[in-house]
């Protein structure tokens, strides 16, 4: 095929020409210590050149292009008339100066590669894609806009991108962007805005490639704030980490909310009962309550000596810079400050006015004279000191929380054995909400220009709020779908929730087409949507492919096994997903039965999502004597890898939330849903982590919402139509008659298949 050989010397062509940018920016690297005017210069400089020497590096082997663009010879192709362009991952510049061999995908240029179409060409005559194996350009598809012809769902390279195999972490979806997605990634960096997504939507990625877009489109107002992505956990962190290094970003600091919010070790643990109310939104007006509590009104005048001299602040007047300074609500360590300099400077009139000279020494002087009194009116504090005062003692807890936290709510929270002092306090993780909105309002923290929050739904009050101080004068993309909230502070509508992130005005938008979920999966989560309680759309399928098998099994153990055997005859990871109480037990059965297993257990940092104030981090373990070679995830892109090549991992449904697999094992559904208060939301969770294939085991029986074997319209109590029979790509058991149900919701039939864009 002459123009696939032609695409191929393109491709050795772009090959050559990174390799000769990558030996550019080392040498850069080298020369530009010593051509910089200054060293502030020549640190910055280097930096510079080091970070894009990095950058260049980490792009090195990937395919090079995977999209074409040929405008036509109209009007409507403006400056690109009869042009070409090979869109990239990154900018790969052409010999010499010439024209680029490839256009960076978040170009104004490129736009159009995901945004034309038969109806809209955008002066595109010919949008070419191409298909890549293990870094070999193997073939192309033609779409001539042209001429009206647009492949959309029929297009065998996007359908094979989006359905290949999962393994390793997460990847960038650049190749496979849909016109909805491009509008949120390329949204104004100005502009806040919600993206619900329901599983598969590509809600993560596309709040990956907005960080990527916004660094590109607004470097410069995002070097000095930054740009913070917060994930739910270290596992997901893993997961997520070679995104925006594969995209040309490396300098995005990506951490969790518990990680942002630490101040120490977390050692403590907190009932059910406290961790609400520690997370609750009226812990801050009784956090602010406690805090500035201790300012008091001025109980005499102020006598400062100078010398020779002793000047004299009447009572009056001092109540007055206090009184003033409170109305003007700064922060409480600026506010001490403030206080000190109005006392300072009331103090440099009069002695002005008597002729003496007040230089910088003289103020220096003078201000350590005036703190004992300024530490009289307005102490000095910090965020353990006010938090443990409140927790550890039952009168001043009673008055900050006077008329916002009931007697029982109080009790809920008061220490039973309180430290010595705040220095031996066993912090908790709800704690670090409490210690955290304490130091905010004792000094703003350092803000970033963008931050974008995954699994946002999952967040308190109290941590939105962390969340808020650290983006008050920038935007934020937040991430979630209510539908899988599991914390027991989850959201249930997002306007409430946003105002908490303190962007109310932030734009919501639903994505409701899943590319990575079948369709078959698709239909079976859906029937949960109703019992839910979360105001969202059900979801429809971009894929037709996929399997689905729901088996009853006396021995769950070795029923388990056999389907994880069965699993592994197939490419890609597997994950078995269970009651965090069943997953060790599960692991033990693999690995008694030869299988290489890994587990994800939670971090260092605290709990399973959804537990008592804990952090949702996780790490993979081999939990235990393994096999040889057991142990590394590369399913689900978890934190550390530990020795062996195991494609199994086992989490426990706690944990499994932001991770897919191939290949799905879901564990006892009805342990799952009773586990916890929200637990079909945690079951919701599990049955969506699935990209190719799912196997639903169980020996109990099935929670109604999701029994296969009852195909009958049911009603609806969220306005989520009633079922239908599920595709045929669901394997169950012969039906049998079940008794008549009420309440229980179905799915809302998905669109047959058509040959145009998905939507």
């Amino acid at each position: 095929m002459p123009e696939l050989d032609e695409e191929r010397v393109h491709v050795a062509r772009c090959e050559a020409a990174l390799r000769a940018m990558i030996d550019g920016a080392r040498f850069n690297v080298v020369v530009g210590e010593h051509v910089a005017g200054d060293r502030y210069s020549a640190e910055r400089l280097g930096r510079h050149l080091k970070s894009l020497a990095k950058e260049l590096q980490e792009d090195a082997g990937g395919p090079p292009f995977f999209g074409r663009l040929d405008f036509g010879s109209g009007a409507d192709a403006g400056e690109h008339r009869g042009r070409r362009y090979h869109i990239g991952r990154r900018h790969i510049s052409g010999e010499g100066g010439g024209p680029p061999l490839v256009i960076d995908w978040r170009a104004p240029v490129s736009r159009a590669f995901y945004r034309a179409g038969a109806r809209d060409p955008r002066g595109v005559a010919v949008r070419r894609r191409f298909g890549w194996a293990g870094g070999t350009l193997t073939g192309f598809e033609d779409e001539r806009l042209d001429r009206g012809e647009e492949l959309g769902a029929a297009s065998r390279i996007m359908a094979a991108e989006i359905e290949r195999p999962r393994v390793g972490p997460m990847r960038d979806i650049v190749a496979t962007i849909q016109p909805e997605q491009d509008d949120l990634v390329r949204a104004d960096l100005a502009e806040s805005i919600c993206v619900q997504g329901a599983p598969g939507t590509g809600k993560t990625a596309v709040g990956l490639h907005r960080a990527a877009y916004l660094l590109y489109a607004h470097r410069q107002r995002l070097e000095r704030g930054g740009v913070l992505v917060l994930g739910p956990n270290r596992a997901f962190l893993g997961y997520i980490s070679a995104v925006l290094p594969a995209l040309g970003e490396i300098d995005v600091e990506q951490t969790t909310v518990e990680r942002l919010l630490a101040r120490g070790p977390v050692s403590g643990r907190d009932g059910e009962a406290a961790a609400r109310v520690k997370h609750d939104a009226r812990m801050a007006e009784v956090l602010h309550r406690a805090l500035y509590g201790r300012v008091r009104r001025p109980t005499g005048p102020i006598a400062v000596p100078d010398g020779s001299y002793r000047w004299r602040i009447p009572e009056e007047e001092f109540r007055r810079i206090v009184d003033d300074t409170r109305r003007e609500a700064p922060p409480y360590g600026v506010g001490r400050e403030r206080v000190t300099a109005r006392v300072v400077d009331a103090v440099r009139r009069r002695a002005e006015a008597r002729g003496r000279t007040t230089g910088t020494a003289w103020a220096r002087t003078v201000t350590r004279a005036v703190r004992p009194f300024v530490d009289e009116v307005w102490p000095a504090v910090r965020p353990e000191e006010v938090v443990a005062g409140l927790l550890g003692d039952p009168a001043a807890l009673a008055g900050a929380a006077g008329g916002i936290l009931t007697a029982e709510e109080q009790a809920a929270i008061l220490w039973t054995r309180p430290p010595r002092t705040f220095r031996s306090a066993r912090w908790s993780a709800a704690d670090a909400v409490l210690l955290d909105e304490v130091a905010g309002l004792l000094e703003r923290p350092d803000g970033y220009g963008h931050v974008i929050v995954d699994e946002a739904q999952d967040l308190s009050a109290m941590q939105c709020r962390a969340v808020a101080r650290r983006s008050e004068y920038g935007s934020i993309t937040v991430l979630g779908d209510l539908a899988q909230g599991t914390t027991p502070w989850a959201a249930r509508v997002w306007p409430e929730h946003l105002a908490h992130l303190g962007k109310p005005e932030a734009r919501v938008v639903a994505l409701t087409t899943g590319f990575r979920v079948p369709a078959a999966v698709v239909e079976l989560a859906n029937r949960l949507l109703g019992a839910l309680e979360a105001d969202v759309p059900p979801t429809r399928s971009f894929r037709s492919d996929g399997r689905l098998r729901v088996r009853q099994a006396p021995d769950l153990r070795s029923a388990v096994v056999e389907a994880v055997r069965d699993a592994l005859r197939h490419e890609g990871s597997v994950g078995v997903i269970a009651a965090a109480a069943d997953a060790g037990t599960l692991v033990a059965a693999l690995r008694d039965g030869g299988v290489p297993a890994a587990a994800v257990t939670a971090d260092a940092d605290g709990n399973a999502d959804g537990n008592t104030g804990g952090n949702t981090g996780g790490d993979v373990e081999p939990a235990g004597a393994a096999p040889a070679g057991a142990g590394r995830n590369i399913g689900g892109g978890a934190a550390p890898d530990v020795a062996g090549p195991a494609r199994v991992t086992v989490v426990p449904v706690t944990m499994a939330k932001g991770l897919e697999y191939d290949h799905v094992v879901v564990a006892e559904p009805a342990a799952i849903a009773e586990a916890e208060e929200r637990g079909l939301n945690r079951l919701y969770v599990a049955l969506t982590r699935a990209v190719s294939r799912l196997d639903v085991l169980h020996s109990r029986p099935l929670p109604p919402q999701i029994d296969v074997t009852d195909f009958r319209p049911l009603p609806s109590r969220t306005g989520v139509p009633g079922s239908r029979p599920l595709p045929s790509q669901i394997d169950v058991p012969d039906p049998r008659p079940l008794p008549s149900r009420t309440g229980v919701p179905g799915s809302r039939p998905l669109p047959p298949q058509t040959a145009g864009r998905p939507r």
